[in-house]
């Protein structure tokens, strides 16, 4: 399904470096520190887990990484490219060409079935029709979905369609993927197989991934483990995936 071997994660420069990252909000006049100063390298290929509870600050920063909202301080690149320094049709493009979203929802169209929803970001990006259908039939069939190709979102199960917005994600072969409790939605056991399936089309592309969560057991398959609190990152004290 890839055209090229996955990266070595020790091969190149980080995909992400986050260095005293913030953002803040004003509410009721009062001003809330959300993000106080968050640094984070994430290495080609990594899959980092990014634990918290709820309202720890974790969608902030997704959103943040994701170029999907101004205000942040400090300093953010994302593919060798700083981003804060970008106009918003620059910062549109960076996020274009290098950046896939999974969420707890899946936010499919609903007019369109499962191969229509994976091609349509690959024709916004300028590939063929032909390449794209093919790419996106790949990309399901290996998510177990080629039976369910001109389904439309309402005639497939919650995990199907959380696994077609993990093809669409995957679609353009993103530098990075971000993920926001991209199984929150769904029962432990359809949860369980549609993370695996994850993590290893995640892998098999060579992308990166940073993947917000509260659940520890989730977090603990993945290569890193950091911890927002306060504001701030704590690096697990062991790293790495266990296993």
């Amino acid at each position: 399904m890839n055209d090229s071997p996955a990266v070595s994660r020790a091969s190149a420069e980080p995909v992400v470096r986050l260095r005293n990252l913030t953002r803040s909000f004003e509410q009721g006049g009062v001003r809330i520190d959300v993000l106080r100063g968050v640094d984070l390298d994430i290495a080609q290929g990594e899959i980092v887990a990014l634990l918290g509870p709820s309202g720890s600050g974790k969608s902030t920063m997704l959103q943040a990484v994701g170029l999907l909202e101004g205000g942040f301080g400090g300093g953010l690149e994302i593919a060798g490219v700083e981003a804060g320094k970008l106009p918003s049709d620059g910062r549109t493009e960076l996020r274009r060409n290098h950046l896939g979203f999974v969420y707890q929802f899946h936010h499919l169209l609903p007019d369109f079935n499962a191969l229509e929803n994976v091609v349509l970001p690959q024709l916004v990006a300028g590939k063929p029709r032909a390449a794209a259908e093919e790419r996106a039939a790949s990309i399901l069939g290996a998510l177990g979905l080629e039976h369910r190709l001109n389904h439309r979102p309402s005639q497939l199960s919650g995990g199907e369609q959380q696994r077609v917005a993990v093809a669409r994600a995957i679609a353009n072969r993103p530098k990075l993927v971000l993920a926001d409790e991209p199984t929150g939605n769904l029962d432990e056991k359809t949860s369980d197989r549609v993370l695996a399936q994850f993590l290893e089309l995640v892998r098999e592309e060579g992308s990166s991934a940073l993947v917000a969560t509260h659940n520890e057991g989730l977090a603990a398959r993945m290569d890193r483990v950091v911890r927002l609190h306060e504001g701030l990152l704590e690096q697990e004290p062991d790293g790495g995936r266990q296993g």
